[in-house]
């Protein structure tokens, strides 16, 4: 019998996974390649969701959140604590003095108009003495002015520095001009004078006064933010102790047990850092608020005073200078006067700056500017008697002569000395107070980063325990 043989055909396929679902979860629920990758987020919150309806795993929920919580409050109290430190050394290693130069700025440079008056006034040969005092005034004035300009970091501050900059060589120069002419005799030299006093009056000193209001504003700001309330680490702190303690409640009644040791010692760790930052803060607050009322607010009003004295000084011998077209100046010598001592001698800035100091040295030196300004008043009526009297020359050495006890020079450098030694008196005191304010905080941002640590630690170790149990 013939076989028939037939050709092999082709195999058949080995069998393959099941295709996979329209959705693209495999055959156990889950999803394939990286549609599988983007659920382990949502399997990993639900894996905590599942483990936190456990005891052991509320407990570890609720140890990371107080880890966290006392970890993120303390870094935060330390932050506040430490720019509050810095702040107040800026205040007394850098913008006080930026302040005071400001101050010596305007002070300076209306001593030495006071003084090229003075000095003019002088027969023949202009005193050695004045004309020392002069340059030394213009000296002092450049040195002060570089240093505070060096803080000259936008358009408040740079615009007055630009003027100063560019009239104060133009201003010594007309003041030699003037001495040069008033040297040879001729007339002219008084108008360049006069020329250089109203540039000093309308364009130099109001720069220097703006500049002075700027530091004394930037000053003001950074002692009002030293003593500001640190709301953020205060909230955080208040919450972290409100979270352990009803962490400890929670404990107590889920093991029957009236203490943790590890959050007691947490708990006691955050007490301490309120306590100790709260005391640390309202001492500093306090004598740097001091420093603020007892040294620079009555510094910028003794400051006020000297401005007002020199002006009004530059006015008594402008207008001998004038040879009786000198009516302008004096009516701004009255101006300034009424501003210094008020209508009764008694009043105006001196008696404010009075009203400020309670005891102290400062009592004495302003008691001294409030006698000596009055005597110099009266020295002034004498000048003005006299050179409306036709009595010119008797009136110009009562005006500049310093040999004339009663006269007007003595009285007025009685006024000027007082003026400083009580300045000096402020700022030493706010100096004081300030740097006593600084001391409070010494150790505070250290401290309450290590008990940061140590609350961390303790409910670590506290909630530790516990967890063991369930093993």
């Amino acid at each position: 019998m013939t076989s028939t043989a037939t050709a092999p055909g082709p195999a058949a396929p080995a069998p393959g996974p099941p295709p996979s679902p329209p959705d693209g979860r495999d055959r156990t629920g889950g999803r394939s390649g990286l549609l599988g990758l983007l659920d382990l987020p949502g399997q990993g919150v639900r894996a905590i969701v599942r483990s936190a309806a456990t005891t052991p795993g509320r407990l570890t929920v609720i140890a990371v959140g107080l880890v966290l919580l006392s970890l993120i409050a303390g870094l935060v109290a330390t932050l506040s604590v430490q720019n509050r430190d810095d702040t107040i050394s800026g205040v007394i290693d850098h913008r006080e003095p930026l302040a005071a130069a400001a101050q010596q700025v305007y002070r300076s440079l209306s001593d030495a108009d006071a003084t090229a008056a003075s000095a003019f006034l002088s027969i023949g040969t202009e005193p050695p003495e004045l004309r020392q005092r002069y340059e030394r005034d213009i000296a002092e004035a450049g040195a002060a002015l570089a240093k505070a300009a060096s803080d000259a970091s936008d358009v408040a501050d740079a615009a007055p520095v630009d003027v100063l900059n560019q009239s104060l060589p133009v201003y010594t120069g007309l003041v030699e001009t003037a001495r040069a002419n008033n040297r040879l005799g001729y007339p002219v030299g008084a108008s360049y004078l006069r020329e250089a006093s109203e540039l000093m009056r309308a364009k130099i000193l109001p720069a220097a006064q703006d500049l002075y209001r700027v530091d004394t504003a930037r000053l003001i700001d950074e002692q009002n933010s030293a003593t500001g309330f640190p709301w953020a680490a205060a909230i955080l702190m208040v919450a972290l102790l409100a979270a352990l303690v009803v962490a400890q409640v929670y404990l107590t009644r889920r093991t029957n047990r009236l203490l943790n040791v590890g959050l007691v010692v947490a708990t006691a760790a955050v007490v301490v850092s309120l306590l100790w930052g709260a005391v640390a803060l309202v001492v500093q607050g306090s004598l740097v608020g001091s420093g603020q009322d007892d040294g620079s607010h009555r510094v910028d009003v003794l400051v006020r005073a000297r401005i007002a004295a020199l002006q009004a000084r530059a006015d008594e011998t402008l207008t001998l200078v004038a040879r009786g077209d000198g009516g302008a100046y004096e009516k701004d010598f009255g101006a300034n006067a009424a501003q210094l001592v008020g209508a009764d001698g008694q009043g105006g800035l001196l008696g404010e700056a009075r009203g400020l100091i309670k005891d102290g040295e400062g009592v004495t030196r302003v008691a001294d500017a409030t006698k000596a300004a009055n005597d110099w008043l009266k020295a002034h009526k004498v000048v003005r008697a006299q050179d409306d009297a036709g009595q010119y020359q008797e009136a110009v050495d009562f005006a500049v002569l310093e040999d004339k006890t009663d006269g007007s020079a003595p009285a007025f450098r009685r006024l000027d000395d007082s003026l400083q030694a009580a300045i000096d008196v402020g700022r030493q005191e706010f100096l004081d107070d300030t740097h006593r304010g600084d001391n409070a905080l010494t150790f505070l941002a250290p401290g309450l980063a290590v008990l940061a640590i140590v609350a961390a630690a303790g409910v670590t170790m506290g909630i530790r325990e516990r967890l063991r149990e369930y093993r």
